[in-house]
């Protein structure tokens, strides 16, 4: 299995719900327009909307290492307005993925099982 899965939770700054929307939606553009091997790329908010779920596929680690160059500017904006609560890092990536994504330290899945 080669695709990865990035599944965050981010915390909303108060106050910043309708500047995160803003920034979320300029990510989500920037896939579409060119993430060809991104493979899902859903955000889910709590009921509340203090707290958002992210859940990334990507074909590959080379696809995830490119997502993560195409939305570097957005990501900062991102981050200044929320805090990183989890993360998980699901499959095999790369080694220039794993050095990629330390800062952030994802908890590590290796693929078990499942339906591709």
């Amino acid at each position: 299995m080669t695709k990865l899965r990035l599944i965050f939770r981010l915390q909303i700054h108060a106050g910043k719900l309708a500047e995160f929307k803003e920034v979320a939606a300029a990510i989500l553009a920037a896939v579409q327009a060119s993430g060809h091997d991104t493979l899902e790329y859903e955000w889910f908010l709590n009921r509340e909307q203090t707290e958002c779920v992210v859940l990334e596929t990507f074909a590959s680690s080379e696809a995830l290492l490119a997502h993560a160059d195409r939305v570097a500017d957005l990501a900062v904006r991102l981050f200044s307005i929320t805090d990183l609560a989890d993360i998980w890092l699901c499959g095999e990536p790369s080694a220039a993925v794993l050095e990629k994504t330390a800062a952030f330290a994802p908890k590590p899945y290796a693929f078990m099982q499942g339906r591709a």
